[in-house]
């Protein structure tokens, strides 16, 4: 027979605080939990039981994560929380709502963001009790346009749950613009410079042929196809989440859009990031993808986007953005071939690689080596300005491979460049 633990109190604690203390947590770090949620860990909880670490683990997991995004974040906070040894023998006495975590632990970096919700509260202004009734009142411009111009600049990987939620609606406002193209086809417009038979002689007719009117035309202009190959392997986990924030706005900002995810695999997200609500739309990649955050063959997902897509999606001129550290587990085999498949089937090909956040960043691995000769542009996406960024490259046509290029090129060297 199950007891039932919220009835539960030994040496003054009682587990059901500590799992509310413990979703308080996971809600404040930015994950979406609710009462209800916290309703339903306790009754798992009872049903399962508290006699093992890992069913504990896995009854919470099952509970709080949607999304293969929160993992990450979960078993951080998970293992920082009920951090404990004795945890097992003393986990009913444990009084870890006042918890003070060492957050100094060996181990991976410990999410910014986590970092904050374990801390304990902070006592705000006017509740100590040492005040001074009368104090010189001071404005504050926290959180206004010099906070906003300190979070462009800012990396991802260091932003706070707030500064997420800021970074997140700022991309939600952003729109991408792409350079127009002239088409095949015509449309009439009396500036043009080519007379149109068709529409003059329907204007001859109604007039009864005593005048003749010329009409015009010129090429029809219109924005080429945006691809999108985004890497979501575990080197680019913590960019991933921002990225997809940026790649839904583009989706609802504008037509004819393809995203694709890949790691070990490519997976084809574009009709779920039409949805309008982000929540879903991410719901819906998460249940899509099978390989988020594991290892990352560029050469194999490459292979599969230029035999079954490329023909789908690289009509009319398409510009192809590749979203990729170059991080290649297969050590770039292959990779040459297919990459230089997709720069000659598309408009412009530019790459976007978090590593060039780095001053001193070099392209010594061999998959990095393998795609610089084949792109247009290599720029970096950290943070909002490199998203910024992007936009002014995308306004204007530009030449076939940006001056830019050249001092990379130098550092590839000639057996590379040659490959071009």
């Amino acid at each position: 027979m199950v007891q039932d633990t919220r009835d539960i109190q030994i040496d003054g604690g009682r587990l059901s605080a500590n799992i509310m203390h413990f979703a308080r947590c996971l809600r404040v770090a930015g994950m979406p939990i609710g009462p209800g949620k916290v309703l339903q860990a306790l009754e798992a909880v009872e049903a399962v039981g508290i006699g093992n670490r890992r069913d504990f683990y896995w009854t919470l997991h099952a509970v709080f994560v949607n999304r293969r995004d929160q993992r990450e974040l979960f078993d951080q906070a998970f293992h920082v929380f009920w951090r404990n040894p004795d945890i097992l023998k003393r986990m009913m006495a444990l009084l870890l709502p006042s918890l003070k975590a060492d957050l100094k632990q060996e181990g991976p970096e410990l999410s910014r963001r986590l970092a904050e919700a374990l801390q304990p509260n902070k006592p705000k202004p006017g509740e100590g009790e040492g005040e001074q009734p009368d104090q010189e009142i001071e404005i504050d411009a926290t959180l206004t346009w010099s906070d906003r111009e300190l979070i462009q600049s800012m990396d991802f990987e260091k932003m706070s749950a707030a500064e997420i939620a800021m970074a997140k609606s700022a991309i939600k406002r952003m729109s991408l613009p792409i350079m127009t193209v002239p088409t095949r086809r015509f449309e009439l417009s009396h500036l043009g410079r080519r007379a149109d038979l068709r529409a003059t002689m329907r204007k001859t007719l109604r007039s009864g042929g005593d005048v003749i009117d010329l009409a015009t035309k010129r090429r029809r202009e219109r924005h080429p196809p945006l691809v999108v190959l985004c890497d979501i392997s575990g080197s680019m986990s913590r960019y991933s989440r921002m990225l997809l924030h940026f790649m839904h706005a583009v989706t609802n900002d504008r037509d004819r859009v393809h995203t694709f995810l890949f790691g070990t695999r490519l997976t084809n997200v574009t009709r779920y990031l039409r949805y309008k609500d982000i929540d879903v739309a991410l719901e819906k990649v998460s249940g899509a993808v099978q390989d988020w955050s594991g290892g990352t063959r560029i050469g194999t997902s490459l292979h599969d986007f230029n035999r079954v897509w490329s023909r789908r999606v690289l009509g009319q001129g398409a510009v192809v953005i590749l979203i990729t550290d170059g991080l290649d587990r297969d050590a770039g085999e292959g990779l040459g071939e297919e990459i230089e498949r997709l720069h000659k089937s598309c408009r412009r090909l530019i790459w976007l690689n978090p590593l060039l956040r780095y001053e001193g960043f070099e392209p010594k691995s061999s998959g990095i080596r393998a795609i610089m000769p084949h792109v247009d542009d290599f720029r970096p996406v950290h943070n909002l300005a490199s998203l910024a960024d992007l936009a002014k490259v995308l306004d204007h046509v530009g030449p076939r491979r940006h001056g830019g290029m050249a001092r990379w090129m130098a550092m590839v060297g000639p057996a590379e460049g040659a490959k071009q």
